[in-house]
């Protein structure tokens, strides 16, 4: 039997060093992409559109994008970096309501049944898939289109079907979810960030 020598901290420090670097490879390409960089602003606009209109953010997503959709709201809604007032927002995955409705109906249709009883044609919703096809996202999605709601998508990959049926569509081109939720969460960054200074919402 051949024993690795390699010790288990050079192996580590090079899987941290390998996954840091290819993070900020991804970003770094991304950020000298203008068409990405324009609907990272074209989104932010719409999401300002939406507030100065007393209209409601809405957020949804699936497993880590969940925790996406959620901190978005709960950094809307208390601040980012600086005083201000709170801003109209609000997530999907109430659990007593998504159990009810995935129990007594479907989980696939959840987010569409909040989307009909909430959203309309002055609010938006943040629609999210690193896969930009799962199948609850893409309901919510249709709905809000019939209910004249602004949907602003945020999908990996390719895009999927989310990346088409959105009004604005901010698509990371990697096949690897992890990749495509940092990304993500960069995105929800950035939008706070311009909605305190670009848009003078700070006090």
């Amino acid at each position: 039997m051949v024993l690795n020598t390699v010790p288990l901290s050079h192996t580590m420090d090079a899987t941290i060093s390998q996954i840091l670097h290819d993070s900020a490879s991804l970003k770094a390409t991304l950020a000298a992409d203008k068409a990405f960089v324009d609907a990272i602003s074209s989104s932010a606009a719409l999401i300002f559109e939406t507030i100065s209109q007393t209209g409601t953010v809405y957020a949804c997503g699936n497993g880590g994008s969940t925790c996406d959709a959620m901190h978005l709201v709960e950094e809307m809604v208390g601040r980012y970096k600086r005083k201000r007032r709170g801003l109209k927002a609000q997530h999907l995955m109430d659990p007593s309501v998504m159990t009810c409705w995935s129990n007594d109906e479907s989980f696939e249709d959840v987010y569409r049944r909040h989307v009909e009883v909430f959203c309309t044609d002055r609010d938006l919703l943040v629609a999210i898939s690193t896969s930009g096809n799962s199948k609850n996202i893409l309901k919510a999605v249709d709905e809000a289109k019939k209910r004249g709601t602004k949907v602003i998508g945020l999908a990996g990959k390719d895009g999927g079907e989310l990346a088409k049926q959105s009004d604005v569509a901010i698509t990371v081109p990697s096949p690897l979810t992890e990749r495509i939720q940092e990304v993500h969460i960069t995105v929800v960054h950035i939008w706070l960030e311009l909605l305190e200074t670009r848009y003078g919402i700070a006090e």
